[in-house]
């Protein structure tokens, strides 16, 4: 006989083997530590993500999509639609008399989904390999939790008001299920982190000694270490240095290894275009710009120092020889 006892006994037990303990992690992080490394999923992923990369957009339309007029991935912004709406719309599901209201809720989850997968999809395309399996799951998940909603208001409609109610709840569980999949995605592997963040305040103050400005080469990038942080060092004809930090702020690609052109520096990884002069993010799917340094030589050593307000966007301030 099934008692209250044994049923809070049971939930107990399925908590403990789902949380992480102090030895080990849970059940939860199993699976995802798992999923990330399903390499059987790349045979669908792959050719996906190749395909949403050609689609014919624009480079503004493109960054439009990563949110870099926001400063941050918009696609989180734009999940906040279909989600308050259908959990609104199970709220009123409870309300009697509030059909009509609980379906305008649904066909409005259901309308700013599309927005909130095109979002997404545009930055899926540009992560990692194993960002890349999470993701694809998020998405499917986040799909069907679409056709239940879906499926729902077209029940409501023809007056199947028990069935639409049981899919838009199902729905609404496999949509959490891809929440909390999105938020491992988002914070477990920093997919739309700024991955220079911590920069500035690992850096400490005052000037710091990068060597003998004849050991840096004339217009070809160089990685140079500050303490154990690594910057780029771009060294012009007129002995003019540019200094920002050398991991992309996207997903951390080595800018030293990438291209330098007009004055800005291409990373080599995902194509994020940075502004040498202040390390403002030009082009995405970067959305947050380059910590900058200032730049001098004394005595023929090259010294530099990080500069203040380096988070925002500031007027070129090319160093010379002093």
């Amino acid at each position: 006989m099934i008692t209250a006892e044994t049923t809070t006994a049971q939930v107990r037990s399925a908590l403990r083997r789902a949380l992480p303990k102090n030895e080990r992690p849970g059940l939860v992080l199993r699976t995802m530590d798992r999923l990330e490394r399903a390499s059987v999923l790349d045979a669908v992923a792959e050719p996906l993500r190749r395909g949403v990369r050609s689609l014919p957009l624009s480079r503004a339309a493109r960054d439009v999509l990563h949110g870099k007029w926001l400063g941050h991935p918009v696609h989180p912004v734009m999940v906040q639609v279909p989600v308050g709406a259908w959990l609104s719309s199970a709220v009123l599901d409870l309300v009697p008399g509030a059909k009509v209201p609980s379906r305008v809720l649904i066909a409005v989850g259901l309308a700013g989904a599309g927005p909130a997968a095109v979002t997404g999809w545009a930055d899926w395309a540009d992560l990692h390999k194993e960002q890349v399996r999470v993701g694809l799951v998020h998405a499917v998940l986040n799909s069907a939790g679409v056709f239940c909603y879906a499926g729902s208001l077209g029940a409501r409609l023809v007056g199947r008001e028990g069935a639409g109610r049981m899919l838009a709840l199902a729905g609404l569980t496999v949509i959490g299920a891809g929440g909390a999949i999105g938020g491992h995605l988002a914070f477990r592997q920093a997919s739309g982190a700024n991955h220079t963040e911590s920069f500035p305040h690992l850096v400490s103050p005052g000037w710091h000694s990068l060597g003998e400005l004849t050991t840096i080469p004339l217009g070809r990038p160089v990685r140079r270490m500050i303490e154990d942080l690594a910057v780029l060092v771009v060294r012009d004809a007129d002995d003019t240095l540019s200094v920002i930090a050398d991991h992309c702020s996207h997903l951390g690609g080595p800018l030293s290894e990438g291209t330098v052109k007009e004055g800005c520096v291409t990373c080599p990884w995902h194509g994020s275009v940075f502004r040498l002069s202040d390390g403002w993010n030009v082009e995405g799917p970067a959305t947050a710009p380059q910590p900058v340094f200032d730049a001098r030589v004394t005595d023929g050593e090259v010294e530099v120092r990080l500069r203040r307000g380096t988070r925002r966007r500031s007027r070129p301030a090319p160093v010379r020889n002093r």
